[in-house]
This record gives C-alpha cells, sequence and structure tokens, in this order.
C-alpha cells in the first residue's frame, strides 16, 4: 500500500537564522516581566519587572536562535532574543531538501506580535508565498477577513492578543477542516504542504498591558522579541512509496532528526522517490494514491536478463494500448531491440538455451569467402534463427563452406555450374562421368530425337533403369522426350518444402 513516513519536528537539530539577536555586538540590558499568574489575571497588575544583561558571546547570557529550537524538555528556560528596538524581525529555517509540513508552533517569552506573517518557499529561497497572516486587526493590518467570521481567510485574529505576556503560543496547522484535500501526495496537496524554507516575519512589537505599576525602567529595555520555543512539525516527502528516510550523504547520526532522503519502496528511486528505479519503467511514474492506498507500483522492463536499465517510452506505450512502454537500454551479451529480444548482426539464437541465458546469442560460423556480404537484412552474417550463412551464387552449406552440387571452383565469386549433365570434381571441374563424349545434338523445340545407336555394348540394359541409389540421370540416354512437371512457386517457402536446401 501507499506509505507514510513519521512525522516528527523539522526543526531539531536545525539552526534557524535571525537579523538581530540580544548583545551580538555589545552587552545589552534588557528587563521583561515575570511570568507567573499572567495567564488568567485579569486586573493586568504585572509586579515588579526584572532586568538583566545578554552578550552573545557569554554562554550564561547569550540567547541565540539555535536556543528556539533545542530540546524544549531537556532546556526549557532557553530562548533567542532579539535586539533592543527592533520593529521588523525576520526567523528563517532553510532546508536541506524539500519536507512535508503538517504545522508550526511557537511558544514566545515576550508579548506576542501585534501583526507576523508565516510565509514558505519551495524552490530554496528564491520565491515565498504566505501560509497565513497573524494581526490583532486583519482588516486593518492586511486588508484580510479575519478566520473567525469566513473560515477559509489566510488571515487570524487568534494568536495575536498581548496577554498572556510570556508563553504565549502561536499555531498554524497546514491541514485545516477548510483545506479538503483527500490524497496528501495529489499536486493542490504538494502545492499546500512541500516546502524547502520556512520564514516567520515579525512585524508589528506590542507591549505588555501593565496597569498600577510605576515604571522606574527605560520603555527600550523591554522593547524585543524572544522565542522559547519554534516546533515545526513534519515528514520528509516521499510521494508515497517510503515509510522511512536517511540521512543524504548517510555520514553522521543525528538522534530524533527528520532526515530528508527516503528509503524507497515500491520499485522507485530518488531522494523523494520521485522516479522509477533503473530496470523499472515499463509504466509511467505514479506516486503512491493517499486516498485509496494504492501502492502504484513501478513495473519492471521485460528485457531477459540482458539490461540493467531501461526508459520509458510514450509512443511504444501507446502502441501497446498503454500496457507496456518500457525500452532497454544498453542491450548486454549481443542482444538487441525494445526488451533484448533479438541477437545482434553476426550473431544467431542458440536454441538449447534459454532467452535470458547469457550465451543465448552465438556468433555466425561463416566461411569469409563463401558468405554473402551484402544481405537482405542489413549486416547480417547469418539467418538470426537457424544461424544458416547467406552464400554467394553457387555456395552451399550452412557454413557457406562448399560449392553446390553441380558447381565448382570454390572462390572469391562464389562456385561456378559445371559443364555436366550431373555433378563435377569441386576442384578441377572435371565430370564424374564419360556421358560428355557423347555426340551432343541441337534439337529444335518439337523437334524428333534421334535414335541413338552408338550404345555400348558392354553395359546392360537395367542399369538403366530407374533406381533408388542414382540420384538423377540424363535425358540423353532416353529415346523419349522427357514430360516435365510444372509448380507455380508462391514463396521460398513452398519450393524448401520439397526436401532441398535454398
Amino acid at each position: 500500500r501507499s506509505c507514510n513516513p513519521p512525522v516528527g519536528n523539522l526543526a531539531r537539530g536545525r539552526t534557524p537564522v535571525t537579523l538581530t539577536t540580544c548583545g551580538q555586538n555589545s552587552t545589552e540590558l534588557y528587563c521583561f516581566y515575570p511570568g507567573q499568574n499572567l495567564l488568567h489575571q485579569v486586573s493586568h497588575v504585572c509586579g515588579q519587572p526584572r532586568c538583566t544583561k545578554c552578550n552573545a558571546n557569554q554562554p550564561d547570557n547569550s540567547h541565540l536562535p539555535a536556543d528556539m529550537t533545542d530540546d524544549f524538555f531537556a532546556n526549557p528556560n532557553s530562548w533567542w532574543q532579539s535586539a533592543q528596538g527592533v520593529h521588523r524581525e525576520e526567523i528563517r529555517l532553510d532546508f536541506e531538501t524539500e519536507f512535508y509540513l503538517t504545522h508550526v508552533i511557537a511558544v514566545f517569552k515576550s508579548p506576542r506580535p501585534a501583526a507576523m506573517v508565516l510565509e514558505r518557499s519551495q524552490d530554496y529561497g528564491q520565491t515565498w508565498r504566505p501560509y497565513k497572516y497573524f494581526s490583532a486587526n486583519c482588516t486593518a493590518t492586511f486588508g484580510l477577513q479575519d478566520d473567525l467570521i469566513e473560515e477559509a481567510s489566510m488571515c487570524t485574529s487568534r494568536y495575536s492578543d498581548a496577554v498572556p505576556c510570556t508563553r504565549g503560543e502561536v499555531i498554524y496547522r497546514a491541514l485545516s477542516p477548510a483545506s479538503k484535500i483527500e490524497d496528501p501526495y495529489s499536486p493542490e496537496a504538494q502545492d499546500l504542504l512541500k516546502l524547502t524554507n520556512l520564514r516567520l516575519l515579525l512585524l508589528k512589537r506590542q507591549e505588555c498591558p501593565c496597569h498600577g505599576s510605576g515604571l522606574v525602567e527605560k520603555p527600550q529595555r523591554f522593547a524585543h522579541y524572544a522565542i522559547y520555543d519554534l516546533i515545526i512539525r513534519g515528514s520528509c516527502f516521499c510521494n508515497g512509496h517510503a515509510e522511512e528516510c536517511e540521512l543524504a550523504n548517510r555520514t553522521g547520526v543525528m538522534e530524533n532528526v527528520v532526515h530528508g532522503k527516503c528509503v524507497c519502496r515500491h520499485n522507485t528511486a530518488g531522494d523523494h522517490c520521485e522516479k522509477c528505479a533503473p530496470l523499472y519503467n515499463d509504466q509511467p511514474w505514479k506516486p503512491g494514491d493517499g486516498k485509496t492506498g494504492a501502492p502504484n507500483e513501478c513495473k519492471k522492463c521485460r528485457c531477459h536478463n540482458h539490461a540493467d536499465s531501461c526508459h520509458f517510452d510514450l509512443s511504444v506505450w501507446l502502441a501497446s494500448g498503454k500496457r507496456s512502454g518500457g525500452v532497454c537500454d544498453n542491450c548486454k551479451h549481443n542482444t538487441e531491440g525494445h526488451r533484448c529480444q533479438r541477437c545482434k548482426p553476426g550473431y544467431y539464437r542458440d536454441r538449447g538455451k534459454p532467452m535470458s541465458s547469457a550465451e543465448v546469442c552465438k556468433p555466425c560460423a561463416c566461411q569469409p569467402m563463401g558468405s554473402a556480404n551484402a544481405t537482405f537484412s542489413r549486416s547480417w552474417r547469418c539467418h538470426p534463427k537457424t544461424g544458416f550463412c547467406y552464400c554467394k551464387p553457387g555456395v552451399a552449406g550452412p557454413k557457406c563452406d562448399r560449392c553446390l552440387m553441380g558447381y565448382w571452383g570454390f572462390g572469391e565469386n562464389g562456385c561456378r555450374p559445371c559443364d555436366c549433365a550431373r555433378d563435377c570434381d569441386q576442384h578441377t571441374g572435371k565430370c564424374f562421368n564419360g556421358y560428355d563424349n557423347e555426340p551432343f545434338f541441337n534439337i529444335p523445340i518439337g523437334g524428333r530425337i534421334p535414335e541413338l545407336v552408338h550404345v555400348p555394348m558392354n553395359e546392360s540394359q537395367e542399369e538403366w533403369k530407374w533406381n533408388d541409389h542414382e540420384q538423377g540421370f540424363s535425358a540423353l540416354r532416353h529415346p523419349e522426350k522427357c514430360v516435365c512437371k510444372e509448380k507455380v512457386l508462391g514463396s521460398v517457402t513452398d519450393f524448401c518444402q520439397m526436401k532441398y536446401a535454398y
């Protein structure tokens, strides 16, 4: 079935980038209101502020961006803090590859911003698009309707109150009831959930609403942003073809870090299982179906064990009625064809071995002098199915290594016909019988064959009768005219059925 990698904290083990940090140039004095009883306090009496110093170069007094993404159970009181007096701050987290986002949680130490934007990039920071706008007054700040009134709106006032002044949360859910996404691997889902970078723009600071306490400290010492924890929940992006992920270069192991390279299944490959494995391109690649659970596995090409990879060809796919579109690459073992199903020119199929054998194609064993170079099918030296060679005129044998019966003089131009009624010596052309010493009659068409008076007396009449052991006979030995049978030959196949080699 389609697979889903586990969801984890994408921010864990990764350090955000911010525009400023408290005490980055020199020691700064800052103040804050302690967080006790502020959550349900109605009278907003904040009590006495506490003041201390920060310096980015002193470990005990530093509040660096990495403190937002450390283990919030092990270090509950670590936080990042901006420089004093900044109104616009940016927190950016860059990922090494594509991930899927489920939700974002930011726990503020300072009062939450009066206006902020959560954005994502899908092209490694070249372009940005908003996920959500946050404002105490959506219409006044961004010109958008509040999602408390209009459910699908891009803006919300839910997380922009100054109270609680500390440990106030900002929460964003990528898959809300309003998004109506059924298949998490559909193009619509990918457009919403996939990201390579996440950015939090803090646009407007707000003070803690404290009444009845005499402010002894300077107001600018309270003017900063501070965040305890930034939690980004998500998973590696695998198109429904993996349920676990690993570190991209396979070096170093970091506990509880969500890695981005998928351990692909369903015969898929790539960092995000975005393509089929090399030998599994017989059908178009498709993501797993998150709605029906169909795995949409990649199908193996039929290369008969003669290729290590194949590619998908649309024209082959359409010609097969959308059943098979794989074309094997670099066929081995002297094979060729879309499925490595034929032997290359110069080789023929060994019928005694299975098609998947590495020795299924044997080289043609043709006699170079007797075999023809130019044949009817490209550069074949022998027939790809039988291994019989293509011979020059008058040459015979599976390997074209001898003359046909009735031919002699095996050489560069083939063999010449014997000047005999029967066979002749294949080297000299000398006839094997004495018939050629007899008179040769030029008989006109329809003429009468003269009486043969010079019959040798030492030969008996029986020898001139046809018998099973005789290969043929001369018409000159018989006074009758031969009655020849006629047969119209449709093709070479008809001719070869007569127990003769063509």
